[in-house]
């Protein structure tokens, strides 16, 4: 007694793995139908078991025209057969997409982070006024918090101001201020308090689950 064993390196490759080799061969076989009204009521059947196969896409926006996409697809677009939707081309699905920009960062002062170039540059379109200054000011010690997040040491005003300075290109020059920022341990005592409040929020709620 023989048997003819099929080995998977000896069948055909399925282009979408995720349906099984019998939807590839409904699909193969649909394709050969000779008559369009056949092509076409098959086409249907195998979108609806597509479908169970992969409820999932029925959250998914539209999920019928992916199913209908993917049925194109598996069939290499050799497929001749009515859909509510446009047929996809190969050349559309093989075209190779534009190259994203690199995405830019907040100079070489990386530990600032690019939020603080934003408030910057939205400070440099407000109208000059005490408000304006405030802003640049808060700026001002909002980098001194984060410079502190990264060296947790100290940093001096002067140091704060020069960066600013640079990242303005120039605007906000308050180098020769006489106004301090917060003080260093001002800074470090409300960031760990801040901490401290996330850890005893959290410590809370887990007792709030054990009761």
């Amino acid at each position: 007694m023989t048997f003819n064993l099929e080995y998977n390196s000896e069948r055909p490759l399925m282009i979408i793995p995720e349906y099984g080799r019998h939807i590839q061969k409904l699909v193969d076989h649909c394709v050969g139908l000779e008559t369009k009204e056949e092509r076409n009521k098959m086409a249907k059947a195998i979108v609806d078991v597509m479908g169970n196969l992969q409820p999932h896409l029925r959250d998914v926006p539209d999920f019928k025209h992916k199913l209908w996409d993917q049925l194109h697809i598996m069939s290499d677009f050799r497929l001749d057969a009515d859909s509510c939707y446009e047929t996809p081309s190969k050349e559309e699905l093989q075209e190779k997409p534009e190259p994203l920009n690199y995405p830019k960062s907040a100079s070489k002062y990386r530990f600032y982070g690019n939020n603080i170039q934003i408030m910057i540059d939205t400070a440099l379109t407000w109208e000059a006024g005490e408000m304006k200054d405030a802003l640049v000011y808060t700026i001002a010690n909002h980098m001194k918090k984060c410079f502190l997040s990264w060296n947790k040491d100290t940093v001096e005003d002067a140091v704060i101001f020069e960066h600013l300075f640079e990242l303005s290109e120039g605007t906000f020059d308050l180098r020769n201020s006489e106004e301090p920022l917060s003080e260093t341990k001002d800074l470090l005592k409300n960031r760990r308090n801040q901490g401290n409040k996330g850890y005893k929020g959290k410590s809370q709620n887990h007792k709030n689950r054990k009761r």
